[in-house]
């Protein structure tokens, strides 16, 4: 994805050129050191998948707990959402393993 470099220096320009051109292990980035703790990180926080409006039958009684667990009944579609996509991923994970 190419970035607007409009604003940039041709000294900039020129040091961003170089960088590009180098191979990755001899660029030196003892500055900015690699970042091992990704406990404060949030998933999902500019990622937004797309999503398709379905209708769906579900039995009641799914739906009601869903329901219950989420707080004041709101976003038991985005917890249904997460239940699926772990079945997913687990058969995908199976399936990768046969």
């Amino acid at each position: 994805m190419q970035k607007d470099t409009s604003d940039l220096t041709e000294a900039q320009r020129a040091e961003l050129d170089a960088l590009e051109a180098m191979p990755d292990d001899q660029i030196d980035t003892s500055d900015i050191p690699e970042t091992l703790d990704w406990s404060g990180a949030k998933r999902g926080l500019f990622y937004r998948p797309v999503k398709q409006q379905i209708t769906l039958r579900l039995d009641a009684d799914v739906v009601a707990w869903f329901k219950q667990q989420a707080p004041g009944g709101r976003g038991y579609q985005t917890d249904i959402n997460r239940a699926l996509r772990s079945h997913v991923e687990q058969a995908e994970r199976q399936a990768a393993g046969s």
